[in-house]
C-alpha cells in the first residue's frame, strides 16, 4: 500500500469559531506543529487541501444553503429569516470571519481524497469529520458534510461499497440521513446514549445495514475493545467494502467537556490501527474534540499509527514547546493542566469492568450481525 496522506490547510491556524465557543481552541494545527516537532511530518510532506467549490458542494447541499453560507462569511450577519431556515448564526453555529471558506476547505479534502483514492492508499484529514451538516442547513457546529461528500466523491470514482465506522461521542445524524437506505454503505457508530443529537438508538437500522450501539457514561477502554473485536471488525470483514472512512472524534475521552465517557487515545489508536489494511482504500477523519490537549494528543496518534511511529514516553523538548503553548481560556482545566498533557502524547490506559448495559446491547448487535452475515 502506498504511504499515507496527510491533507490538511493553514486556515485552520488562526480560524475560531469565537472566543466562547467550544471550537474556539486549535486542534489542526496542533496535531500539524506536534507531528512536526515528533519528526512524523516533513515540511513538505503534507497535501494542501483544496477549497471545495459551490458545484462540489452541492453534490449533497442545497444551492440556496451554500449562498446563505457565502453570503453570511460576506456581510458578517444573517437575517432572521436566513437563521429560521438554515440554522445559521445560533450560538452552535456562529457567524464568524471564515464559516464558509474553512468547512469549504475540509469538504474539499473529502472531495480531493475520493479522487486520490480511486485505485487504493490511505489518507488522513484531521480538519474531516463534521458529521452532522444536513442539505439545507448546519447542525451541530458542521456546515458542510464532509464525510458524506467523501463517500460521493469515492462514488464518483467507481467505488461502490464502504463502510463507515465513527467512534465520536455524539451520533453521525447527518450521515445517517443521508445513507441509512442505501444498501451499499455499512454505518456504524458507538456513541454516547441521551446525548445531543439524541438520534442514533440501538432499535434504528435503516435498510438493514445501520448497527448503533449508544454507550453510558463511563464507557471504557475495555469495553470498546470488546466492541471492536466482537461488532465492528467482523461487521467491516464480513461487508467486504471497496472502502473504509473511520470518523475518529476525540471528545470520547475523559478529559474532553462534551462527553462523560472515559476512554484514552490508546482505544482509538487501536481501532485505526485494527481497520487499517481491511480494505484498498482508507480514510481517516478526525471530527469532535473540545479540549486542546488531549485532542492535539489523540489525532496526531493517529497519525504516529498510520505512519507506523513508535510513540515517545517523553515527548522532545520541541513537542513539548507546542504543547505548552497552547491554552484553554475559560476553562478551569486550562489554569493549571496536570504535566502529562506538556510532556507525554499516549494516555494510561482506562481499563474496567464491562457495564451490563454495554454487554446486552453489544450482545443484541451480534445477534443482528449472525442474521446479517
Amino acid at each position: 500500500m502506498s504511504t499515507p496522506q496527510l491533507i490538511s490547510s493553514e486556515i485552520y491556524r488562526n480560524s475560531t469559531y469565537g472566543t466562547w465557543h467550544p471550537l474556539a481552541i486549535p486542534r489542526v494545527s496542533t496535531v500539524m506543529d506536534l507531528a512536526s516537532a515528533l519528526g512524523w511530518l516533513q515540511p513538505d510532506g503534507w497535501v494542501r487541501s483544496p477549497r471545495a467549490r459551490p458545484n462540489a458542494l452541492a453534490a449533497w447541499h442545497t444551492p440556496e444553503y451554500i449562498a446563505a453560507v457565502q453570503k453570511a462569511e460576506k456581510d458578517g450577519f444573517v437575517s432572521d429569516d436566513v437563521r429560521a431556515r438554515h440554522n445559521l448564526g445560533t450560538h452552535a453555529n456562529p457567524v464568524f470571519g471564515e464559516m464558509f471558506r474553512r468547512p469549504a476547505t475540509a469538504a474539499g479534502a473529502a472531495v480531493w481524497a475520493g479522487e486520490y483514492l480511486r485505485e487504493s492508499g490511505v489518507v488522513y484529514s484531521p480538519a474531516g469529520g463534521t458529521h452532522h451538516g444536513m442539505p439545507d442547513c448546519a447542525n451541530g457546529f458542521c456546515y458542510f458534510n464532509d464525510p458524506v461528500l467523501a463517500i460521493l466523491s469515492l462514488r464518483a470514482h467507481g467505488v461502490r461499497r464502504i463502510a463507515y465506522v465513527d467512534i465520536d461521542a455524539h451520533h453521525p445524524d447527518g450521515v445517517e440521513h443521508a445513507f441509512a437506505t442505501d444498501h451499499d454503505i455499512l454505518m456504524v457508530s458507538v456513541h454516547e446514549e441521551r446525548r445531543w443529537p439524541f438520534t442514533g438508538h440501538l432499535e434504528d437500522r435503516g435498510v438493514g445495514n445501520v448497527f448503533n450501539l449508544p454507550v453510558p457514561r463511563g464507557f471504557n477502554d475495555t469495553e470498546m475493545r470488546a466492541i471492536r473485536d466482537a461488532l465492528i471488525l467482523p461487521l467491516v470483514q464480513s461487508f467486504r467494502p471497496d472502502a473504509i472512512i473511520l470518523q475518529c472524534g476525540a471528545d470520547a475521552v475523559t478529559e474532553d467537556p462534551l462527553s462523560r465517557l472515559t476512554l484514552s487515545n490508546n482505544a482509538h489508536w487501536e481501532i485505526v490501527d485494527a481497520l487499517n489494511g481491511m480494505s484498498l482504500r482508507y480514510l481517516v477523519l478526525g471530527g469532535g474534540g473540545y479540549n486542546p490537549w488531549s485532542v492535539g494528543r489523540l489525532w496526531t496518534g493517529v497519525w504516529g499509527t498510520l505512519m507506523g511511529r513508535s510513540f515517545p514516553d517523553r515527548l522532545p523538548p520541541e513537542a513539548q514547546a507546542v504543547m505548552r503553548a497552547l491554552s484553554w481560556p475559560g476553562r478551569a482545566a486550562g489554569r493549571n493542566p496536570p504535566g502529562h498533557w506538556f510532556t507525554t502524547i499516549k494516555d494510561e490506559r482506562r481499563e474496567g469492568d464491562i457495564n451490563d448495559e454495554v454487554c446486552d446491547r453489544l450482545g443484541a448487535l451480534c445477534a443482528r450481525l449472525k442474521v446479517w452475515v
